[in-house]
């Protein structure tokens, strides 16, 4: 149901005992839609979280309070199963929560395509891409 929304969309992958890549990337995403100035007030962001068996819903809304996430940032666990899942339709699978790598991904308003960026993103690289893809 989140994805069935015409707004805007940045998703990545974390889990809340990371100490290096998730408090990065999630930091990073964080300062998106304030960039991006009025357009920001239609994003919505998603952080999945690869640790289904430890991330609790409870341990989510502290990870995403520290964040500052509003109410259009969603911190989402499932499964594990489904979450495997979920990482392998993305490309995004590595065996292991502690292989990760930072990726984050975006859907432009009004698209099905999803653009890709693989690594370290800085807040204006992410606005960068995302105002290159609504050009196109």
């Amino acid at each position: 149901d989140l994805m069935a929304t015409k707004d805007p969309l940045i998703m990545n992958f974390v889990f809340t005992t990371c100490s290096t890549i998730c408090p990065v990337t999630t930091k990073v995403l964080s300062e998106v839609p304030g960039k991006l100035g009025q357009e920001g007030s239609r994003m919505r962001l998603i952080s999945i979280s690869i640790d289904p068996e430890n991330d609790t819903p409870l341990q989510l809304k502290a990870y995403a309070k520290t964040f500052q996430a509003g109410e259009r940032w969603k911190f989402l666990t499932g499964r594990p199963q489904d979450v495997r899942a979920v990482l392998f339709a993305l490309d995004s699978y590595r065996g292991d929560k502690m292989n990760h790598e930072p990726v984050t991904l975006m859907r432009p308003p009004l698209s099905k395509a999803w653009v890709r960026i693989d690594g370290f993103a800085t807040p204006d690289e992410l606005v960068r891409e995302y105002r290159k893809s609504i050009q196109q």
